[in-house]
Parts: structure tokens; C-alpha cells; sequence
């Protein structure tokens, strides 16, 4: 719907008493204390569970009584909705109140935010969620809701944003993803902020998507969740309040007309309307996320327990097509949007990543082998016969464009061409990526020496005393809130060099200098059908890092984004 560049005003929706906090203040608080989602690796897969808090809270927060039970003890059916979708059902409940006279309708609805009803001990008659996805999560947990039917409504995430930012991203009422992070990074966007992943729909939905875009930029998923959690990385917020997203618009609203707190933020297609219905000073608008458009939909849910099967199908039909599209949802799905994963570790899996996301900065030496046995010919992929420098420097040339901003790097090549020479030579002075050297961005530093780099004939390969020397180099620069790292790109053989030991020799110093209090894990990539991997994996495990094989040049690039992945995973 383009209209939503517009300042289009519909009619109001029918007010309504929210009975339950859906979400705001105290609630946000609730919501964080009452589900909490754990992910567990184990041997071949993955473990899910989530648990609640007891007592259990209800609706209000007061986990000492039920709403209205004293007040209304005679209530027929408990209805749980989404606060966005409960004045529609409130409305069609009232319909059903044959009995003016008497003040407890046969109906109660309560609005409430999913992960609140998910962590609620008394569950509902009836539940209107915010998305099918919930219903999958609280049936894992035991709940028992089932389903008949299709959703009652609908309603696209869009990426929200006052004219002067959305003109940023957006061209028309499409955006992507990819282009909301691209200008993140390039500071084009003063702020970026998501709801709870784990507690909100949209926040859910939205990582889902966001994951689901940066998939389609690689076939690597550990290079595809990197480039998700560059976005992660550059949130002002990432656990905000959905409903209070859209009133700090208007709060913090300033003369030069940037929003400090909120800047862009996700929201769906009716929260975002309904704003526009308000006359705000603040004016917004809204773009769909093609590269990963999401969809909340509000599927009508019964328990197995439920108390009025009849009144609940009375209530299904009294929330009319008609009441639901003045309310700005949609009837039927929007064309094109993802389907969403069956089960529920395909939405938890990602949410918990970003939620529990650890913000570290990434500190990095680069090690590159530039001996003469990198000059070797071996086969890639593809019947290419290149040499190991060859797949090198194109490794090298895509691993520089993964360092996020606020990564801080240098890098030495290392190899004796004399008997004279030094084990080791500074290519690329150490310092953060996006400063400058020669007037130019240290990245772009990174990607011209790579592409010039060349292996010397006849070279040794003191690999083990630059990997020490990094290692030390490194040591020095370790500090709280960050990852060290030294990454060596190599064919893992060292000698013919003035530093050339034993690799006992070498694994004895390197383990003598270690220190438990200051880690520098070795990233170790070998390159070519004969590289001395255990060799790497011995040094990489002694320091608490990994090594991997590289057949072609996105194997650094991956094996970059899984150590990377590693530091930020939740604990």
C-alpha cells in the first residue's frame, strides 16, 4: 500500500480498555522476565525449551489473581488478543451481550502481547496472537491451542521512518534489508532500532527476515549470519517496547528532524497506519523489506479446555471483514511475503542470536603466508588450475569486506627471501578499519594489498615464529568488551628459513606463552590439497581457535565468520 507515503487520514478504530500491559514500562519488564528461550548444541543438532517464571504472571502483572474473576465470576469466555486486533474483538464481543443490564459481558478480552500469554500459567479460551508462529511455541511448551481455518487477518512488516530518513532507504514503498544495513554502516541513518526478537512479533518476524535477506547474498550461512549481525551490531536498541516505538517519534522529535532514539524501526502495516490516523506532527513513513518480507497474521486459536466452543465460533463470525480492513489490517496475505519455518527452532534459533548477541569489538591481525611454496599449482573447484597465492589473494580481497566498523586491524606478510631477512614485514599498519591511511579507509588499504600481493621464489616460511610474534603483538592489545584474534592464511608447512623449529619446539613456546587472562586465538586457514592441517589444528587449539582447509575463495571468508560468529554466541 503506497499510501502510506501519504498522510492519509481514515476513521478511527473503536476505543477500547486494555486490560493487560501490552507491553509498555512495567510490562517490557514482564514480558523479560517471563519467557526466556534457551538454545542448547548438542551432537548432531539443536535442543529447545522455554520455562516461566513462578508464579506464573497474569495479564496486569499481579501474579495473585486472574483478571476480572471477582468481579465477573460468570464470564462464559476469556479471550487473550494481540493489542493491536483487540479493539475489533472487544467490538464483536460486545454484539454478543444479550444483557445490557448486566455489567460482565459473557465475554472478557484481554489485549496482551504473545510472549506474556506464552509464559501465563491459565491459558485462554480463545488466543489471537500476532503470529501462527506463537501458536508452534506455546503448543511445544504443552499449551494446546488449535486452529480452523485461515487467520482472520493480516499484516506486512515495513520498515517505519520519518520522510527525511525513509527517503534514505526506500524508493517508493520498496526497501530491503540489505539497503537499511549498507546504510547503517555508511552512517547515512542515525539510528536503527528492533523490538524484543524473542518477546515481540514484530522483532521475531523481522530477524527472521533480515537473515532470510542476507541468505540471499551468499550460499555460505555463516557468512549470511555475519552480515545479519552487522544490522544487530548497529541497533541503538534491539529489545524496545513495540508500542512505545511509535510515540517516541513524536517525544523525541527535534528542530533538525532527525529521531535520536527511534530513527528507522519495524513495525507492521496496521500499527503503522493507525499512527498515521493520529495527525501527528511527526509524519512517517513506511517500505516493505522485499529481500525478506514478513507477514504477522492473526490466526483465531481455541484451547482444548475451552469452556464455550459455541460462543467462540459466535465470536470467530461476529469479527467481520469489514471491521478488521477499517482497522487497517489486510484480509488476505499480501502476494510474495516468506513463508515461515515450520517449526519453532527456525524462528528461535536466529532470535536467540540476536537477542543474546554479545557486543564486542574485533580486534584482528592478519597473518599471510607470502613464502615460495605458495607459488605451488593446485586444482580448485571448477577444473582450475591456479596456485595457493592465486586462491589466496582472492580470499583475501572478500575476508576485507566482512570486518564490521567497529573491527581494528593490520596485517604482516611473512617469509625469508634472504638469510638476512626478517621473519615477518607490516603490510598494512594496525589500526580501526574505518580510519584512514594515505587519505584513504584502511579497508580499501586491506583489498589494494591483497590484490597486489605476490609470493616470493625461494622464499622461506618462518610460519611459527610470525604466528609467536603475532601472537605477542596481540597479546598486548587485549582488553575488556573486545576479541583478539590472529588470522593466519598459509599452507601450513614451516621452513627453509633462519627461524625454522621443530613443531614441538613450537607448540612448547606458544603453550609457555600463554596467559588464560589475556586469550589471542589463532585462526588458522590452510590452503591446498597438502597442507600440514593437523600442524594448524594443533596451533589453533592450543590458543583456543580453530583452523580450516580452503579450497577456493570463500572458504576464508567463511572461516572468518564462524570464529566471529563463535566470540559474539550467546553463553
Amino acid at each position: 500500500m503506497s499510501d502510506m507515503f501519504k498522510d492519509s487520514q481514515p476513521p478511527a478504530d473503536e476505543p477500547v480498555t486494555h486490560h493487560g500491559p501490552p507491553g509498555g514500562g512495567a510490562g517490557r519488564v514482564l514480558l523479560a522476565a517471563a519467557i526466556v528461550l534457551l538454545l542448547v548444541a548438542v551432537a548432531g543438532g539443536t535442543t529447545w525449551w522455554m520455562y516461566t517464571r513462578d508464579p506464573a504472571p497474569t495479564a496486569n502483572g499481579d501474579p495473585s489473581r486472574t483478571p476480572s474473576a471477582k468481579a465477573c465470576a460468570n464470564v462464559k469466555l476469556r479471550v487473550v488478543a494481540a493489542p493491536e486486533i483487540a479493539p475489533v474483538v472487544t467490538a464483536a464481543a460486545k454484539t454478543l451481550d444479550d444483557d445490557a443490564a448486566n455489567s460482565c459481558d459473557p465475554i472478557e478480552v484481554v489485549a496482551e502481547e504473545p510472549g506474556v500469554t506464552i509464559a501465563t500459567a491459565a491459558k485462554p479460551d480463545v488466543w489471537i496472537p500476532s503470529s501462527s508462529a506463537w501458536l508452534g511455541i506455546a503448543n511445544a511448551g504443552g499449551a494446546g491451542f488449535s486452529t480452523e481455518g485461515k487467520p482472520l487477518a493480516y499484516s506486512p512488516i515495513v520498515l517505519a521512518a520519518p520522510s527525511v530518513l525513509a527517503e534514505t532507504i526506500a524508493k517508493g514503498d520498496k526497501t530491503s534489508w540489505a539497503q537499511l544495513t549498507g546504510a547503517v554502516a555508511a552512517g547515512k541513518i542515525s539510528a536503527v532500532t528492533m523490538p524484543d526478537a524473542q518477546a515481540s512479533t514484530t522483532g521475531l518476524l523481522s530477524v527472521y527476515g533480515v537473515n532470510a535477506a542476507m541468505a540471499r547474498t551468499t550460499p555460505d550461512s555463516g557468512i549470511a549470519q555475519l552480515r545479519a549481525l552487522t544490522l544487530r551490531s548497529r541497533l541503538r536498541e534491539a529489545s524496545a517496547d513495540p508500542t512505545s516505538l511509535l510515540a517516541k517519534v513524536a517525544e523525541q522529535w527535534n528542530t533538525n528532524g532527525v529521531v535520536y532514539d527511534v530513527g528507522v524501526f519495524p513495525t507492521t502495516e496496521q500499527q503503522l497506519r493507525a499512527y498515521q490516523r493520529g495527525k501527528h506532527t511527526v509524519p512517517l513513513k513506511g517500505a516493505y523489506p522485499v529481500d525478506g518480507l514478513v507477514e504477522a497474521d492473526y490466526p483465531f486459536t481455541v484451547a482444548k479446555n475451552n469452556q464455550d466452543l459455541e460462543l467462540s465460533q459466535q465470536l470467530r463470525a461476529a469479527i467481520t471483514g469489514s471491521s478488521l480492513t477499517k482497522a487497517g489490517f489486510r484480509t488476505t496475505p499480501m502476494p510474495n511475503t516468506l513463508k515461515l519455518p515450520k517449526k519453532p527452532s527456525g524462528l528461535l534459533a536466529p532470535a536467540t542470536m540476536w537477542s543474546e548477541y554479545k557486543s564486542l569489538s574485533t580486534q584482528v591481525l592478519l597473518l599471510i603466508d607470502a613464502s615460495g611454496s605458495m607459488n605451488q599449482k593446485i586444482s580448485a573447484p571448477g577444473g582450475r588450475t591456479v596456485t595457493r597465492a592465486d586462491l589466496l589473494r582472492e580470499s583475501g580481497q572478500t575476508a576485507a569486506e566482512l570486518f564490521a566498523e567497529d573491527t581494528s586491524v593490520g596485517m604482516w606478510f611473512f617469509g625469508q627471501p634472504t638469510p638476512t631477512s626478517p621473519p615477518h614485514k607490516e603490510v598494512v599498519p594496525y589500526g580501526p578499519i574505518t580510519g584512514k591511511l594515505d587519505g584513504k579507509p584502511r579497508r580499501e588499504a586491506l583489498s589494494k594489498v591483497m590484490k597486489t600481493y605476490r609470493a616470493a621464489d625461494n622464499s622461506g616460511t618462518p610460519l611459527y615464529k610470525s604466528v609467536l610474534d603475532g601472537v605477542a603483538e596481540m597479546r598486548e592489545k587485549v582488553s575488556p568488551g573486545t576479541v583478539t584474534l590472529v588470522v593466519v592464511l598459509t599452507d601450513g608447512v614451516d621452513g627453509e628459513s633462519t627461524f625454522k623449529m621443530t613443531h614441538a619446539q613450537f607448540m612448547a613456546k606458544l603453550a609457555g606463552e600463554q596467559d588464560p587472562s589475556r586469550p589471542v586465538p589463532v585462526l588458522s586457514v590452510g590452503y591446498g590439497p597438502d597442507v600440514d592441517m593437523k600442524a594448524l589444528n594443533e596451533m589453533s587449539e592450543a590458543t583456543g581457535g580453530k583452523a580450516f582447509p580452503a579450497t577456493n575463495p570463500a572458504d576464508l571468508s567463511s572461516a572468518i565468520a564462524k570464529a566471529f560468529l563463535a566470540a559474539h554466541a550467546p553463553r
